[in-house]
């Protein structure tokens, strides 16, 4: 489940490119199958250790083209241990809601990005996030969950004062939206309850099967109520 548009972001194989935050592991992923030379990025250990795990596997698969490298490292997004403009592509998706310190992490970003590279973000956007917010204080009062709702207009204004231009916006996963509104409902742990039980099924469904008719759908409900917000920046 992709949340950046590659071909927007202009990814090209051979690519240096960082995956900030990356989790699991999803856009990584997707990079080295395109071609990159990725670096999955995380403080999470465990994380990393099964996202190496799988670009293993992916090379011995034959996924990946020719000459495409991929390794992950672990550190902290306040002091990414890189050298300034190292990086062609960044990507920092669905991870600065999660950081103190934000500026500090944005600032990061565009230092390792060399001039005329561009950088894609995702945050969740604000009206679905605030829906969450006010139905479920579980849903963001967690260990290392959501400190902050963004709007556009403050996510671009703190990356443009960082010194990079913004290119657009997309939004992403509308489909996705409702499904947490449900959750946070019944109770954002209540994963037997029927309604979230079958709306999940929904999902794995668009996920595995990437069925026409939801695929329509959520071409629709993107730009409504897209779960995602995801901002396009390039550096001078």
């Amino acid at each position: 489940m992709l949340t950046v548009d590659f071909d927007r972001l202009g990814l090209r194989p051979g690519d240096r490119v960082l995956d900030m935050g990356c989790g699991a592991g999803r856009h990584a992923f997707e990079m080295y199958r395109r071609g990159g030379d990725v670096i999955a990025f995380d403080q999470d250990a465990d994380e990393l250790s099964g996202v190496r795990d799988l670009f293993v596997a992916m090379k011995e698969a034959g996924e990946v083209p020719a000459g495409a490298e991929a390794d992950v490292k672990e550190g902290d997004a306040l002091s990414l241990p890189f050298a300034d403009g190292e990086f062609d592509r960044v990507v920092a998706a669905e991870v600065l809601e999660h950081i103190p310190a934000d500026i500090q992490a944005i600032e990061e970003l565009v230092r390792v990005l060399r001039p005329g590279g561009t950088l894609a973000v995702s945050v969740p956007r604000w009206f679905p996030e605030i829906v969450n917010w006010k139905l479920s204080d579980d849903y963001h009062n967690t260990p290392g969950g959501h400190i902050r709702i963004y709007s556009d207009q403050e996510l671009i204004g703190k990356v443009v004062n960082a010194g990079l231009e913004f290119e657009g916006k997309d939004y992403a996963h509308g489909l996705h939206s409702p499904y947490w509104w449900i959750k946070c409902a019944v109770g954002v742990r209540n994963d037997d309850h029927p309604l979230a039980k079958a709306y999940h099924k929904l999902l794995v469904w668009e996920i595995m099967k990437q069925p026409k008719a939801l695929q329509v759908a959520g071409k629709v409900l993107d730009p409504l109520i897209g779960k995602s917000m995801v901002l396009y920046f390039r550096k001078p």
